[in-house]
């Protein structure tokens, strides 16, 4: 009955606007992340836009959630609003994790499975760009929504295949070598699938308010 309710108030639309450009702040941190990877002496410039990229998504999470509180009528309900830009704050928070990880242990090259990951988070960050906007009429777009979460838990398999491809390709190089350089390796790639599952819960928290509004 609430439900049937709400659908006929007058929601606050501002959230969605919220939404977008923290979405679109997600892919411009996930082209950085992925210029970081490509190594080189751009290295440490790279690191430093995913950070800022990573305090404007900040800025913009604590403005969604100040709205929360203030706003009367919501698009949805607010504890899956706080829920999904908290999801899609962790993923550039962990994208910010691994640059730390990078100047702190001074790295400039990278593996090619590490690349190739950063070029599958860039994908998930598109396909998070894509649904966003959708969700301001969900029930004409349930199809294509259902089709991009599905497709994001697709991206987060393959980023764990490439981890353990990964995970093996340095015990193989590093076992009789540095093990400093295999430790490093090892937080790297554990940064970025971490990544990807912060991704993975971003699908989540859309398919849960999918469900919940149709």
């Amino acid at each position: 009955m609430m439900r049937w309710f709400r659908a006929f108030l007058p929601k606050e639309e501002r959230f969605f606007d919220l939404f977008d450009r923290h979405a679109q702040t997600v892919i411009q941190g996930a082209i950085a992340l992925q210029g970081m990877l490509n190594g080189g002496e751009e290295t440490p410039v790279y690191c430093q836009r995913v950070n800022q990229f990573e305090n404007d998504a900040d800025n913009i999470t604590r403005e969604v959630l100040t709205a929360v509180r203030r706003t009367f009528i919501t698009p949805f309900d607010r504890g899956d609003i706080k829920n999904l830009i908290t999801s899609l704050d962790d993923a550039i928070d962990q994208m910010q994790q691994t640059a730390k990880a990078v100047m702190l242990f001074e790295v400039r090259t990278f593996e090619p499975p590490m690349r190739e990951i950063g070029g599958l988070l860039i994908e998930c960050a598109n396909l998070v760009g894509r649904a966003l906007p959708l969700m301001q009429s969900i029930g004409p777009n349930v199809a294509m929504l259902t089709a991009i979460t599905e497709e994001l838990g697709k991206l987060e398999g393959r980023v764990d295949d490439l981890h353990d491809i990964g995970l093996k390709e340095l015990f193989l190089k590093h076992r009789e070598g540095n093990a400093m350089d295999f430790i490093v390796g090892v937080e790297i790639y554990d940064h970025l699938e971490k990544v990807a599952d912060r991704f993975d819960d971003v699908a989540n928290e859309i398919n849960s308010i999918v469900i919940e509004q149709v």
